[in-house]
C-alpha cells in the first residue's frame, strides 16, 4: 500500500510534461514547496560550465542546481499568468515557492521563470502556458471569423453584380483563352 502523503502537491501528468498539482487547498501566500540543489558557484570554472534547464539562479555568484530527482519543485511549471511565485533569499542560498493566489485541489502550480529563461527557451518553441494558449486560441478564432466576413463580402459583392459581371467575366477568361494548352478556334 502506498504511503499517504500529507504534502499539499503531487508529480502528475501535465499538458507541458510533468508538472505539480495541488492535492489540498493552498491559500494565497502560503509557502508550497523549497526548490533545492547543490548550490554552485560561479567563480569555480566546473561549475559554471553546468547547463541544464534546473538551474536558479540567486544572485550573479551563486546559482542552485535542482536536477536532483528529490527536488520536487524542479516539476513546477512555468506560466505567464502564474498561481505561485519564487521567494529568492539569497543570503541563505535557498529559494521557495510561495502562493500568489488560492489554489484547488487539482489545479496546476505555476509560476513566472522570468524573462531570461523564457527568451531563451520558451519563446524558440512558443510559449506552451495556459494563458498563451487561450490568448492564440482566441486569435486563430476572430482571424477565422474574419475569413467569412471577408468571403461573405465577396459573395454579396458577385450576387449584387448580377448575371452582367458573370457574363463579362466569362468573355474575358474563357472565351478567348487557352483550353487544355491549345488555342481555342
Amino acid at each position: 500500500m502506498p504511503a499517504i502523503s500529507n504534502k499539499p502537491y503531487r508529480v502528475g501528468r501535465s499538458k507541458t510534461g510533468l508538472g505539480l498539482f495541488a492535492t489540498k487547498p493552498i491559500k494565497k501566500g502560503t509557502r508550497i514547496i523549497r526548490y533545492y540543489g547543490p548550490i554552485l558557484d560561479s567563480r569555480i570554472p566546473e561549475q559554471d560550465e553546468i547547463e541544464n534547464k534546473y538551474l536558479f539562479e540567486l544572485n550573479g555568484r551563486w546559482t542552485i542546481d535542482g536536477s536532483v530527482r528529490k527536488n520536487l519543485a524542479r516539476y513546477i511549471n512555468h506560466s505567464c499568468r502564474p498561481n505561485a511565485e519564487s521567494d529568492v533569499r539569497p543570503r541563505e542560498r535557498k529559494v521557495f515557492i510561495r502562493a500568489i493566489k488560492n489554489i484547488e485541489p487539482g489545479d496546476e502550480i505555476n509560476y513566472d521563470y522570468g524573462t531570461d529563461y523564457f527568451k531563451a527557451y520558451l519563446k524558440p518553441i512558443g510559449c506552451k502556458c495556459v494563458s498563451c494558449e487561450a490568448k492564440r486560441k482566441k486569435l486563430r478564432a476572430e482571424a477565422r471569423a474574419e475569413r467569412v466576413k471577408v468571403k461573405a463580402r465577396t459573395e454579396a459583392k458577385a450576387k449584387k453584380a448580377g448575371p452582367k459581371a458573370a457574363k463579362k467575366k466569362k468573355l474575358n477568361g474563357h472565351a478567348f483563352g487557352k483550353a487544355n494548352g491549345r488555342a481555342r478556334a
